[in-house]
């Protein structure tokens, strides 16, 4: 199960350090001493103290990297944010056309069984009216299903969006494959962008590119969205030419 994990850690060769790491309640924003930054989803789940921005300057960043493994979810979400400041540079996407996953595949929702894996903003005035959706949660609201029924729901499905944070709370292996007869979006600022992913079952990335070094800096101590501070990639399997890795 952490093939997925070994392959991303494998694809980080750079001696580069964090210059800082700013930790809030709903994201954790890491930057490089080179200058790329990454953001990650805060997952509850914390098995040790709370995490100490100040104690991960000057760490290298494939160690912090690696922490993406660990069962403290709260050291794991640092860990995604390392790996997205090397694989989610704005400079790597110069053109992804529309990057709102749920716009992108709008048509291809059109009278299939689509199933969400995280409950996204607006998904019934998105995707209600043109398709069976089906909304997983891990706190279901009225609308939801509880995360335990991807079990029954996701082999049904024909088209799966899963949110990024999945990577960090370790559910994502399953997901996917319970999803393997479905086209397979991974979407969210927590999303790494790497085309190691698409060797796991995910058929398209939709993720995130911090361009605001400042106000993410605010939404990050002040539970504000992320979103506004930069912009969403796009990056689809079908597009990798020759061997991915």
């Amino acid at each position: 199960m952490w093939e997925m994990y070994d392959a991303l850690l494998d694809g980080i060769d750079t001696d580069d350090r964090i210059q800082f790491v700013c930790a809030g309640e709903s994201w954790v924003l890491l930057k490089a001493e080179n200058g790329t930054m990454g953001v990650a989803a805060v997952q509850e789940g914390r098995n040790g103290a709370p995490l100490c921005s100040e104690s991960f300057a000057g760490m290298p960043l494939p160690e912090a990297a690696a922490l993406v493994k660990s069962w403290d979810f709260e050291k794991a979400s640092l860990g995604l944010a390392a790996i997205n400041s090397i694989y989610n540079c704005n400079e790597r996407f110069p053109d992804c056309g529309e990057a709102d996953a749920f716009l992108r595949y709008r048509d291809r929702a059109k009278g299939k069984k689509v199933g969400v894996v995280g409950r996204f903003p607006y998904l019934e005035k998105r995707l209600n009216p043109i398709c069976q959706l089906y909304v997983l949660e891990r706190n279901p609201g009225a609308e939801d299903y509880p995360d335990s029924a991807c079990e029954y729901l996701l082999p049904e499905m024909d088209l799966v969006f899963i949110t990024g944070c999945t990577v960090s709370n370790k559910t994502l292996p399953r997901l996917l494959q319970l999803s393997q007869n479905a086209f397979t979006v991974l979407t969210g600022p927590s999303t790494p962008m790497s085309e190691r992913m698409f060797e796991f079952g995910v058929d398209s990335l939709c993720g995130f590119c911090v361009t605001d070094e400042e106000n993410a800096q605010l939404a990050a101590q002040n539970r504000q969205g992320i979103v506004t501070c930069g912009r969403m990639v796009c990056w689809e399997k079908s597009t990798v030419t020759g061997k991915i890795g």
